[in-house]
């Protein structure tokens, strides 16, 4: 990644509803919750976090021509991101509701992505000058394949790197059939169930697993692979070899009173990890310092802590 140079975030812009369980949920009744509406979306939360460490970003996006959109495209620039590439059309902002454990792990996530779909390859085609003189692309898999592959085309013609976070498994799906020669990956940052559809439906259960269905996205040229295996922690591997990270103790989080919330912290350690990237450090260094932002972020009542910092950050490294 060219080091100095700013970020081409394309993805999804939503307001976000998290509902944190007061007890255990009991599916088919109603659940006493507190709630939080706040500004989200993966492309969205990237670029935000992007922005707070200081990295110059730019926001690919579209969001609807109503109030929720209006209000995200103010909140969005003020942290700032350069936000001159998101539209509005004529359609719903787009939503996400997640509903959370009182230890703040997910329980379901429902999310309207009708404005996301709408994200065109024309978009990308508009952001041509800006790929051409970026650092790095990061894709949000909410966009449609078309508008993937536009620009994985498009920064691969000028050599810029491309991150992609599949986001879900339907997404991952949609990106398995674009993975190939003619447009490598940078990095790839599925979780353990998009990773086995990434890989063509090889399991992924054990250690073994999880290695053969890596070395199928090497083999796809994908440079480097950050598999999100939730407690479980997580597994890097590039020409290096590979390396496996522990998780945030969230039980020994919640035990001290800190706030526990999951969502967001994937946005934060793949924000973070380019920004690093960016700084001049090493894959392994940075993955180290996007793990650190994320468990930040777990701390955090707000899905893109309000307070992230390169100081903050490397004093828990």
């Amino acid at each position: 990644m060219q080091e100095g140079a700013g970020v081409v975030v394309i993805g999804a812009t939503n307001m976000d509803l998290k509902a944190i369980s007061r007890d255990p949920v009991v599916f088919g009744t109603s659940n006493p919750a507190t709630t939080q509406l706040s500004p989200g979306g993966v492309g969205r939360n990237i670029a935000d976090n992007l922005a707070r460490l200081g990295t110059r970003v730019h926001l690919v996006s579209v969001v609807g021509d109503d109030p929720l959109g209006a209000e995200l495209i103010e909140s969005t620039s003020e942290v700032g991101v350069d936000v001159s590439h998101v539209r509005r059309r004529e359609l719903r902002t787009g939503t996400y509701a997640a509903v959370l454990t009182p230890e703040g792990d997910l329980v379901v996530g429902i999310a309207d992505t009708d404005a996301a779909e709408q994200i065109s390859p024309l978009a990308v085609r508009a952001a041509r000058d800006l790929i051409e003189r970026s650092g790095a692309v990061c894709l949000d898999g909410t966009v449609p394949a078309e508008t993937v592959h536009q620009a994985l085309t498009e920064a691969s013609r000028v050599g810029v790197s491309v991150v992609l976070d599949p986001v879900s498994v339907p997404s991952a799906r949609r990106i398995a059939e674009l993975l190939g020669p003619d447009v490598p990956l940078d990095l790839i940052t599925p979780t353990r169930a998009e990773l086995a559809v990434l890989a063509g439906g090889l399991p992924v259960e054990t250690e073994a697993d999880l290695e053969k269905a890596v070395q199928v996205l090497h083999g796809r040229s994908v440079r480097k692979v950050w598999v999100r295996l939730g407690r479980d922690g997580s597994l890097f591997s590039d020409e290096e070899g590979m390396t496996r990270s522990p998780a945030v103790d969230v039980e020994f989080l919640a035990r001290l009173g800190a706030p526990v919330d999951v969502t967001g912290a994937e946005e934060a350690g793949l924000a973070a990890y380019i920004h690093a990237r960016m700084d001049g450090l090493m894959a392994r260094e940075s993955v180290r310092y996007g793990l650190a932002a994320s468990a930040l972020t777990v701390t955090s009542p707000h899905t893109v802590r309000t307070d992230l910092s390169d100081e903050i950050i490397r004093a828990l490294l």
